[in-house]
């Protein structure tokens, strides 16, 4: 389900792509690009940090652990959408068609991906059991890129910079997990 949710991501991205070469965009620009790739790499982003978590070896484990992961699920598929949604924003405003000014444009990407942040900690923490100070370091890293996206927005920077800065939230979570974290996966996983 999860996967399906990540491709309204993608299709929020490419929306937004087609609104700058289709038969009425202005063509290929550095903000076109920066937009693209910002929303290619943030859904990429939300998909490795959503698979590396172990669900199933957890869940075949404590099978009475899946009634709360289960209904935590509706919230994040929620917040995975609506980052789709924003994307589709994004590509309003690229096309002028939207009454959101950039700071508007890129809080409606923004706060989805907090959602989504907040919610897989949360879900993980309710699914292995487990607490690992380094999620915090992990969800601060990620709070002040969220930060750094919508203050870039509020002083005028472009919707690319501030999409571009965003795009890279997922990021420090997967560097983190693939870095030192798999090794509290791995302990969460033996301890089953």
């Amino acid at each position: 389900m999860v996967i399906i949710a990540l491709g309204e991501g993608m299709i929020g991205t490419m929306a937004s792509m087609s609104a700058i070469v289709g038969p009425h965009g202005e063509g290929w620009s550095v903000d076109f690009v920066l937009v693209g790739l910002a929303g290619v790499v943030l859904v990429f982003g939300l998909w490795w940090t959503y698979f590396v978590i172990p669900h199933g070896t957890i869940l075949s484990r404590r099978r009475e652990r899946g009634f709360g992961w289960g209904y935590g699920h509706i919230p994040l598929f929620g917040a995975v959408v609506a980052v789709g949604a924003g994307l589709h924003v994004a590509a309003y405003y690229l096309e002028h068609h939207s009454e959101l000014g950039t700071f508007g444009t890129t809080m409606s990407v923004t706060i989805p991906v907090g959602i989504y942040v907040a919610l897989l900690y949360l879900l993980y923490a309710h699914l292995s059991h487990s607490y690992d100070p380094f999620h915090w370091v992990l969800l601060a890293g990620s709070g002040v890129l969220l930060a750094a996206a919508v203050l870039l927005a509020s002083a005028g920077a472009s919707l690319a910079v501030s999409l571009v800065v965003l795009s890279l939230v997922p990021w420090v979570t997967v560097a983190g997990y693939e870095l030192v974290g798999h090794r509290h996966n791995a302990e969460v996983v033996a301890a089953l």
